[in-house]
């Protein structure tokens, strides 16, 4: 992809997304309201997923490591 396309891509998928949302027919304060909302639902879905990931990867690598630590040791009594 050529660089000096890159503006008009990005130009051409936001107007994909007015497109698609139907947002091109809403007024100025409209469209201020709708995509300040959909921000910040994308930020809480983002940062919900880094803290569950984070969560997630910590207690698989801990179990992980017990694994290869403590071979002989039940997996039920590490995962409790």
């Amino acid at each position: 992809m050529d660089v000096k396309s890159t503006p008009s891509y990005l130009y051409w998928l936001f107007c994909q997304f007015e497109l698609i949302t139907c947002s091109y027919l809403m007024e100025p304060w409209e469209k201020v309201l709708f995509y300040s909302f959909n921000l910040a639902m994308l930020g809480l879905l983002l940062y919900t997923t880094y803290v569950c990931l984070a969560s997630h990867a910590s207690s698989a690598f801990q179990l992980l490591c017990s694994f290869l630590g403590n071979p002989r040791e039940n997996a039920l009594s590490v995962v409790k």
